[in-house]
């Protein structure tokens, strides 16, 4: 079975792998940095201890080590810069077209308050691993380069620095397993934490008129979350920290007993100790450096993780929801049947075991049908297996009598236009054949009597920021111009006045109608039943009663 941490990792390095030449090229400027570095240590430390002092040859050694460390340093960096923002700029783009075409279900049972940190947050994290590749290389390099030129000036001091590197890295080693594991829970609260903003975001009304919940919202669920989040990331930072102070006084300790052996060295050679303790000072930062980066890696394995986990669990992609913008033909709609459908959607926990079905339904071109029956009984489930949305467990779905088949599913669904019950209102007009012109939009909402709220310019609405029932209205106007033959309402009518509910029923659908619209709409108004050519009734996922109305 893969290690999921050595999967996490592997799969940060696979993001590197489109550029790899342009990465390859990077850190090897990175590491002719580096080196060159270390020969400029190296080049001080003999100027000191050189007869002749500072001739031209070292004059012109030591500036054009400069120059190369300067230029590597530059080019390099511009390399990174490059490749972090391409693999941000890939990465948010794959996420988006994973949740574009992932079935809707799936989408569902994700929820919103996991969604949003995955495509913000992980992602941002992942941005900070891969602006360090480069860093990390001249860092590392700078590090080995130092320690090959102890070797040459010292073995038992390039020995007595091994085995403290030894020790500060196993103590790292440590820090880090423990640090991860604190930044894995604080992760995981943070999808608490989203979750309780969406509610104050959400419930913003309902929270300003009962205060006990409002207290406990605030004082038990957010605040405390942000400070369990606070305290396992300060206990996290600071396992690192100590283990990086550790090893930062390693560095004297090892100056320290460098320092002893050349007292009580019969032949103390102070070019040796010189060089010795200038290359040890000056590589004490890019060693902190390549430990300062542990924990940036440690994040982004978990980031990368929970982006593995989102792409895992939208792993059965509709690959024709990512087809282009244009609009599928539009066949007349003769009639839409359902044989024999049946679903059950995966079971949630608490709550009982739901199934629809089996059902037969027939709906002709031009017909008004009211889909009608208690709250949970089905009426909406029923909706988006009609329109594609849900895929049923068994039976059909025939457009004018042909199976509706996975490769033509959007191209089926593209015939519908519908206002859901919690519908998300786009502030632009996506607009349906050129025989329909955006300047119509003006008489609709004249009709729907918003005219003096909102208008449109440039295809686009002036303003979404309405009350609920005229975000519905605006709705409507989109649905209107997208001159789609079936149109699909889910409880449109709740949210009106009565003088508009009637408009609704006794006006807006005939004039649907007879455009020769097909019109399916989930309504509780009993009292505008006759409107229906068609009324169908469920009860607990079961048609109990169909019939055309008198």
């Amino acid at each position: 079975m893969t290690d999921p941490k050595r999967g996490a990792f592997n799969g940060l390095l696979a993001l590197l792998r489109p550029f790899r030449t342009i990465v390859s090229v990077s850190v090897a400027l990175g590491m002719a940095g580096g080196l060159a570095i270390t020969l400029l240590l190296a080049t001080i430390n003999n100027a000191l201890h050189s007869a002749t002092g500072m001739t031209q040859g070292v004059v012109l050694t030591f500036a054009a080590l400069c120059l190369l460390a300067l230029t590597s340093s530059i080019v390099s960096d511009i390399g990174t810069n490059y490749v972090g923002q391409r693999i941000i700029a890939a990465l948010r783009k794959d996420l988006g077209e994973k949740v574009l075409s992932a079935p809707i279900g799936q989408i569902e049972r994700y929820r919103s308050h996991r969604l949003i940190p995955v495509l913000t947050h992980d992602v941002d994290t992942i941005s900070d691993f891969s602006f360090a590749f480069t860093p990390l290389a001249i860092a590392s390099t700078v590090t080995l380069g130092c320690l090959g030129y102890l070797a040459y000036l010292s073995v038992p001091m390039f020995l007595m620095m091994i085995v403290a590197i030894v020790i500060g890295s196993s103590v790292q080693f440590i820090a880090g397993h423990k640090g991860i594991r604190g930044f894995d829970a604080a992760r995981d609260l943070e999808d608490e934490l989203q979750r309780y903003y969406s509610a104050i975001a959400s419930g913003a009304k309902e929270l300003r008129i009962h205060r006990p919940r409002r207290y406990r919202m605030n004082t038990h669920r957010i605040q405390e979350t942000a400070d369990r989040i606070s305290d396992i990331q300060v206990r996290s930072v600071n396992i690192y920290i100590v283990a990086k102070t550790f090893g930062s006084m390693l560095f004297f300790v090892v100056i320290g007993l460098a320092l002893a052996m050349q007292a009580y060295s019969p032949n103390p050679d102070p070019a040796v100790i010189t060089g010795f303790v200038l290359v040890l000072l000056y590589m004490k930062g890019p060693l902190e450096h390549v430990i300062g980066y542990l924990p940036i890696i440690g994040k982004a394995r978990i980031a990368f993780a929970r982006i593995t986990e989102l792409s895992d669990r939208f792993s059965s992609p509709e690959p024709h929801l990512l087809m282009d913008g244009s609009e599928a033909p539009s066949p007349v709609v003769n009639s839409l049947e359902l044989r024999g459908i049946t679903y059950s959607p995966p079971p949630v926990e608490g709550s009982e075991p739901f199934h629809l079905g089996p059902i037969n339904l027939s709906i002709k071109q031009g017909d008004i049908v009211f889909i009608v029956g208690e709250n949970g009984c089905g009426k909406t489930t029923l909706i988006k297996l009609l329109l594609g949305l849900y895929q049923p467990d068994a039976g059909e779905i025939r457009l004018n009598g042909e199976t509706v088949t996975d490769p033509v599913r959007d191209d089926y669904r593209q015939l519908f236009t519908t206002v859901f019950a919690d519908y998300y209102l786009f502030d632009d007009l996506v607009q349906g054949s050129a025989t329909q012109s955006l300047d119509s939009a003006a008489k609709y909402l004249e009709r729907l009597e918003i005219a003096h709220k909102v208008s449109v310019k440039d295809g686009v609405f002036s303003t979404t920021d309405l009350s609920t029932g005229q975000r519905k209205r605006l709705a409507l106007v989109n649905a209107w111009l997208e001159e789609r033959p079936v149109l699909v309402f889910d409880e449109w009518a709740a949210d009106q006045d009565p003088a508009f509910r009637r408009v609704f029923y006794t006006e807006l659908l005939p004039d649907l109608k007879r455009l020769g619209k097909t019109i399916i709409v989930i309504s509780h108004d009993d009292r505008y039943f006759d409107i229906a050519d068609q009324l169908v009734r469920l009860r607990a996922g079961k048609v109990v009663h169909e019939m055309e109305p008198a």
